[in-house]
């Protein structure tokens, strides 16, 4: 489907996940884009009012800039498909199970790439199993973004905390190997992968104040690593996203990579931030492509998944 200046186009931004205030900067920035390209633009604050909201907009397509719960989960997803306004990003299984670090990784394992090993615990655990390896681990929600509620323990005193802090954000966890060494992310644009940025984070966390403190965090663009490694992260990262059904639009892909330059997949983000300083953002303008070009791709990828009639 060809989207053309003057098409009415909506923005999905904001909305009801601990994401929010990164959604209404990203979805800021993607309107002021779209208008500059020609669009017709509507912005909508998705609330428990979307369906109502999206019906009156007469909108011919949407751009999802919605992170985290609802919005990058396959949610808002299934509800564009029953009322047939094709989107940016993913599908709805594609979405749900990207969201799912868990689901994601049985994926990845399930097409040999390499991914930390990882054990899930279940709440009131008395012996909570942790991955082979021991310490130190890294304690994340299952299905939360931005590194919220995420913990690098060193020690099992430290365990019981972190895992009610993950749960702040989602009632399953999981507990992850901690890989030493360099923060890498791949962005993939349809089946493009984009030149790799190495993330150094101050304290070497790359956590939630690091991703969005101003000056906090050096990023280098291209990474600079072996060339043969550089296309070894790449070609993982596009395997990653066809492993999971993320081929439509952009995604990026994080890794870490080891002492011996053996690259693991953390996850797979469907909805990247979309701010002019966002990784997805630089990955592309090394590789010469414009914030608006940009943009404009990831609209011309929108469609639906629908079932067979």
């Amino acid at each position: 489907m060809k989207f053309m200046p003057g098409t009415r186009i909506g923005v999905l931004y904001g909305g009801l996940s601990a994401e929010r205030e990164v959604s209404l900067k990203s979805g800021k920035a993607v309107g002021m884009a779209l208008q500059e390209l020609g669009y017709l633009v509507t912005m909508i604050d998705v609330d428990r009012q979307v369906v109502e909201k999206l019906k009156k907009s007469q909108v011919q397509a949407v751009f999802n800039a919605l992170h985290g719960a609802y919005g990058e989960d396959g949610t808002i997803q299934g509800v564009l498909e029953y009322l047939m306004i094709p989107y940016t990003g993913p599908g709805v299984m594609a979405s749900s199970i990207a969201m799912n670090k868990v689901m994601s990784k049985r994926i990845l394992l399930s097409h040999n790439i390499p991914t930390p090993d990882y054990t899930v615990p279940s709440e009131g655990d008395q012996d909570i199993a942790v991955p082979p390896g021991g310490y130190p681990l890294v304690v994340k929600p299952v299905a939360e973004g931005s590194s919220l509620g995420v913990t690098i323990v060193t020690g099992e005193d430290q365990l019981p905390e972190a895992l009610a802090a993950a749960r702040e954000y989602s009632q399953q966890v999981m507990i992850e190997s901690y890989i030493p060494g360099l923060e890498l992310t791949a962005a993939v644009l349809g089946d493009e992968v984009l030149p790799l940025i190495e993330i150094r984070a101050q304290g070497g966390v790359y956590d939630y104040r690091a991703k969005y403190t101003k000056g906090y965090t050096e990023y280098l663009v291209p990474a600079p690593i072996a060339s043969d490694t550089a296309r070894k992260v790449q070609e993982l990262a596009r395997s990653s996203a066809r492993a999971l059904s993320c081929t439509r639009g952009a995604v990026r892909v994080d890794f870490r990579l080891d002492m011996e330059n053996c690259p693991f997949v953390i996850e797979v983000n469907t909805v990247p931030g979309m701010t002019e300083t966002s990784l997805l953002p630089q990955a592309a303008k090394a590789a010469g492509i414009d914030f608006a070009t940009l943009i404009d791709r990831i609209l011309q990828g929108a469609g639906l998944d629908l079932a067979p009639s």
